[in-house]
């Protein structure tokens, strides 16, 4: 069975691995890697260096962003995405493709196959999140697919609701937190020494711009930056690059000054890669952001999460998340809550044990059928 991986960027690849590792060594299938997106992307850690370090069979390479990031920018690049694949997916057949998530590239790349009437497994579908345009793209990549992997019962009566039918909609879980019981983090001093991390603890931070309100996203920024400054004198800040995403750069811009005037006290990584990422996620005294990752995975690292503004809004939330408008003084407060509580010990909304046996499953008996 041939099967295609589209990745995007360097969240989507992480969470495939667990599948992709278990694909690869069954020799039921013939794994290729579609990368594409922020993947090939210099300002973006060129996260390509780390899937070709894992000797795929073949990994093809579609180049279709352009840098700049206002909404024309992210526009052309759908538009110049969905017209490069429309070639790659004449020249090149799979039985399934894998699709992740709901970046507008991702859609795009996805879109485009309709003609071609190619078969798409979807994961992470019918989930929300009202503050982000991603919303739309996730929904539309969910009509175009045949078989739909979700993280909860929830998201899959979405689907369900969405599609018009009960077929092929499975609750396997995040497939990001395939095996996290058995999780062993990077030997801490190692990891301590790889960032030069001198202090003992940090808060682990993350921000994306809003893309439904994306006018805001200068104030959102800005508000953040005193935010973080005033954290950073009772904590230090390591903190990841955003996604390329309409108005990414003010928060780049933003940031970038938090470092030149903090140095002592800011680090920012462009690209961790999932084995540091959990690392640090494991090892950090709490998290801070909107991304997706507070909000699906933190839970089971046992840390609290300060979730800000609205890009994750509707999205389904365990205990562990405290929410705060893009205020500095509300973040603060948000902060200092989080700061003082213990380790949490309560559910995970998003797990289920062995997603990617279930999916492997599923995906043999629908080859079958089809």
């Amino acid at each position: 069975m041939k099967i295609g991986v589209l990745t995007s960027s360097r969240a989507d690849y992480g969470i495939y691995l667990p599948l992709i590792k278990k694909i690869k060594d069954d020799d039921y299938f013939d794994l290729e890697i579609i990368a594409f997106g922020t993947h090939l992307s210099k300002s973006h850690g060129y996260t390509l260096s780390e899937i070709e370090k894992e000797n795929y069979k073949k990994t093809h390479c579609i180049s279709s962003l352009i840098s700049n990031d206002d909404e024309q920018g992210i526009a052309t690049s759908y538009a110049l995405t969905a017209l490069k694949f429309a070639d790659f997916w004449q020249q090149n057949k799979f039985d399934l493709v894998f699709c992740l998530g709901d970046r507008f590239e991702m859609c795009a790349a996805v879109q485009a196959s309709i003609p071609f009437n190619l078969k798409f497994a979807h994961f992470h579908g019918g989930e929300t999140t009202l503050g982000a345009i991603d919303n739309i793209y996730r929904h539309q990549i969910t009509l175009a697919s045949s078989l739909h992997f979700s993280a909860n019962e929830i998201f899959s009566k979405r689907i369900i609701e969405l599609i018009g039918k009960k077929d092929n909609v499975f609750t396997v879980g995040s497939l990001s937190l395939n095996g996290i019981e058995r999780y062993q983090p990077i030997e801490k001093t190692e990891f301590y020494e790889k960032f030069k991390l001198y202090n003992e603890d940090f808060a682990l931070i993350t921000f994306h711009p809003e893309t439904v309100n994306s006018k805001m996203n200068k104030q959102f920024a800005n508000e953040m930056r005193k935010a973080l400054t005033h954290l950073a004198s009772k904590l230090f800040l390591v903190i990841t690059m955003p996604n390329a995403d309409t108005m990414g750069s003010f928060f780049r811009k933003e940031i970038a000054q938090l470092e030149d005037e903090f140095s002592d006290q800011v680090l920012c990584i462009e690209n961790f890669g999932k084995e540091y990422y959990f690392s640090a996620m494991y090892y950090a005294k709490l998290l801070i952001g909107n991304t997706s990752s507070g909000i699906i995975e933190a839970a089971s690292f046992g840390k609290y999460v300060v979730n800000v503004g609205d890009r994750q809004k509707g999205r389904l939330q365990s205990d562990n998340v405290i929410n705060a408008p893009f205020s500095k003084q509300e973040i603060i407060e948000a902060f200092d809550k989080a700061l003082v509580r213990e380790c949490y010990t309560g559910k995970n909304n998003y797990y289920n044990q062995n997603s990617a046996d279930l999916i492997i499953k599923q995906i043999k008996q629908f080859n079958e059928v089809v």
